[in-house]
């Protein structure tokens, strides 16, 4: 087989609305109407004269408790067909199967993206960084008058409504106070300066609700909380009281109990609904605390948040088990959500444990770390597993090498011909992507999954369309490649490289990897486009949007999308495509891309609004990054941008749990202040990214 290296407010407001966004509308409105109707609206809707926003606070009670949805209401786990009606964007990469394919877009065809007609239409300021993929509800009743809303949720804690075509902030709720980075776990890098909503948040359109969980700083106890809430879709207020996150489970022998630690969790996987419950994945601040932290699945009702009974502890091995104290088994699949057939067992993937590899332990489950999982639906089974067993990517080297599994999520595809119809797809750090049946994963045995191909390192996950031959194709973002793949059922089950696709690239600079989603008209022959946001790649931080000819590769379309200057948490950033729009969210910004209307001009490149980077607070009397060139017990050598070599000793650090493993080749931050030997005494040791391009100076 092949191997690779590779104090909560609930203050509802109508947000700051632009005179720029109500100048648009009204630009809008006049070519649809008569000129004195137009006229009238934007009379009674522009700001003042020489204002730049307004913020007012409004009263939930003040809005409809319904909202007027047009468009059929179908399951989360539907692909629809070609159709003109609007369509939902409900869940994270489209679906719970997580295929990312938007079989229903009669407007964005290759030829339309390609012309000059397409591009930026919009940018709406936010008031943080946005972790979350955009959410799209069309025809809703918010203030007397119809909308497609956009839902935006920000690491600030704040959920946005807005009007998916003019841009304009129809509701803003802010959850809470959300967690500053100078309290997280070592004072972990891979985020912003704040933490709130960290995931995708899911809706139900049939109960007009919007479920996400928000993470809260206590001042008064100096405590970190996170919360579910259920939003109303037309006011954003809570329908029902939230309810704190909170799990205990034995560990493996049957008595030791541990407890949720939220000050050491993360919540960064999309929730998931299905089978009447909201699912939510935790992990960790990279890596640390591993002392403390261990991946988690929950589950609530969807009707009343209760949490389900069951909870699932990925790893239950005991301290005097562990050699270094060390445990996790995170699910964090960089953002992906776990996945679903609609209803039934729910799949997932798991991050490194103990780097000595020596923790992993299937016999009832105690630690599958380095594992796609099949769970059944109220947590209380493990179905089935696939830990590999490559050489230099099993379960061992993976955890000794910190090249997690679960970097990545695992996609299901819709049901295919032939022998094998169940099939999922996964790949991560280590590069492999594995075919495997979902009705029987494939165990501990790489030889027991149904394929292994090469996409390149995976900080990223799958997506899949139906071509117009009627062949499914998994779409890989590996590295800084897409590939698709077709799905070829007989003689055997098996994935075969399209050879009419010529695999375009993507820039990024941060971990390999990259997300993608796919539009088509059905399957109508030339109509599929493949969307992809590449991660920053040069000194301005800059995301951009692509667009690919899902037949041939070609590019259609490259343009900027926004901005991410916390260039040391991955941009993993999902495209919404939906009713002609493409829905981009970064640093501050939603820009929304579509094809032109009369009288609405295209933003230009030479225009494009870029957030103003946030001030990097200083944690520590000295900072470097570099690569790791020796290790010797617990001293690094690290190499600088400008090849100065520093020593530097990880005591202090590995003491506090705040070290990751020191591998030799890795790029590394680490902070903390010199000693009399001009040796680096550090406090904190994190991952950095591999691109210098990107680092933060040195001080």
């Amino acid at each position: 087989m092949n191997t690779h290296r590779f104090a909560r407010r609930f203050l509802i407001e109508s947000s700051s609305v632009r005179a720029a966004a109500f100048s648009s509308q009204c630009r809008a409105t006049q070519a649809a109407v008569t000129t004195l109707c137009a006229l009238l609206l934007c009379c009674m809707f522009s700001p003042p004269t020489g204002a730049q926003s307004a913020q007012f606070a409004v009263r939930p009670t003040a809005l409809p408790a319904r909202a007027s949805v047009v468009s059929p209401t179908a399951s989360q786990d539907s692909i629809s067909k070609a159709s003109t009606a609007k369509i939902n964007v409900i869940t994270y990469h489209n679906d719970t199967r997580r295929t990312g394919w938007n079989s229903s877009e009669t407007t964005l065809t290759p030829s339309a993206v390609s012309g000059s007609s397409f591009g930026l239409l919009k940018q709406v300021t936010l008031d943080d960084q946005v972790d979350a993929q955009p959410l799209l509800v069309p025809s809703l009743t918010i203030g007397g008058s119809e909308h497609d809303v956009v839902y935006v949720a920000t690491e600030s804690n704040s959920v946005y409504a807005i009007d998916a075509a003019s841009g304009a902030i129809l509701l803003h709720v802010n959850l809470g106070t959300p967690v500053p980075m100078t309290v997280l776990p070592g004072e972990c890098n891979n985020n912003g300066s704040n933490i709130g909503i960290n995931s995708t948040p899911v809706i139900n359109v049939s109960s007009n609700t919007l479920y996400v969980i928000a993470y809260v700083y206590n001042s008064a106890s100096h405590s970190e909380e996170f919360y579910l809430h259920a939003l109303n879709l037309t006011t954003l207020a809570d329908k029902v009281t939230p309810v704190e996150v909170s799990a205990t489970h034995t560990l493996s022998d049957g008595k030791t109990e541990y407890s949720f630690t939220p000050g050491s969790s993360r919540q960064r996987p999309a929730l998931l609904e299905a089978n009447g419950y909201i699912y939510a994945g935790f992990g960790s601040f990279c890596d640390i605390n591993a002392n403390v932290s261990r991946g988690w699945m929950l589950a609530w009702n969807a009707t009343t948040l209760a949490p389900i009974t069951q909870k699932q502890l990925n790893n239950q091995v005991l301290s005097v088990n562990s050699p270094n104290d060390f445990f996790l088994t995170s699910i964090w699949m960089s953002g992906y959500g776990p996945s679903s057939e609609g209803s039934g067992n729910v799949y997932f993937v798991t991050g490194n444990s103990d780097p000595s590899g020596t923790t992993y332990d299937k016999t009832k489950a105690v630690n599958l770390s380095e594992s796609v999982i099949e769970i059944s639906s109220t947590l209380n089974q493990i179905v089935s597993y696939f830990s590999p067993t490559d050489p230099n990517a099993n379960v061992a080297y993976l955890d000794q090498n910190d090249e997690d599994f679960g970097s990545g999520g695992v996609m299901l595809l819709p049901k295919q011909p032939g022998s094998d119809p169940n099939l999922a797809v996964a790949a991560g750090k280590a590069g492999i992507m594995y075919l495997m049946k979902t009705s029987s994963l494939g165990g501990e045995n790489s030889s027991d999954v149904l394929g292994e191909y090469s996409v390149g390192g995976c900080w990223c996950g799958p997506s899949f369309f139906t071509g117009s031959d009627g062949i499914g194709r998994v779409v890989s973002s590996g590295g800084n490649n897409i590939n698709v793949w077709k799905v070829q059922t007989s003689p055997k089950t098996s994935l075969v490289a399209d050879p009419e696709f010529t695999s375009p690239s993507v820039s990024g600079y941060q971990d390999p990897g990259f997300f993608t989603s796919v539009s088509s008209n059905g399957t109508t022959s030339g109509s599929a486009v493949i969307w992809a946001v590449g991660r920053p790649y040069n000194s301005t931080n800059d995301v951009t949007l692509y667009a690919f000819n899902a037949a041939s590769g070609a590019q259609l379309y490259t343009g900027i999308a926004g901005n991410w200057p916390n260039t040391t948490g991955n941009a993993n950033i999902v495209p919404t495509v939906a009713n002609g729009k493409v829905y981009v969210a970064s640093y501050k910004m939603l820009s929304i891309f579509g094809v032109g209307a009369t009288g609405d001009a295209l933003i230009p490149a030479s225009q494009f609004v870029r957030a103003a980077a946030p001030v990097q607070p200083v944690l520590s009397p000295h900072q470097i990054t570099g690569f790791i060139r020796v290790v010797w017990g617990s001293h690094v050598v690290i190499e600088l941008r400008d090849g100065k070599q520093i020593k530097a000793d990880l005591t202090e650090a590995i003491a506090r749990h705040a070290a990751v493993q020191a591998v030799v080749g890795e790029p590394v931050l680490a902070r903390g202040d010199y000693d009399s030997n001009g040796i680096l005494q550090v406090t904190s040791f994190l991952h950095a990214k591999p691109q210098p391009v990107l680092w933060k100076p040195d001080r």
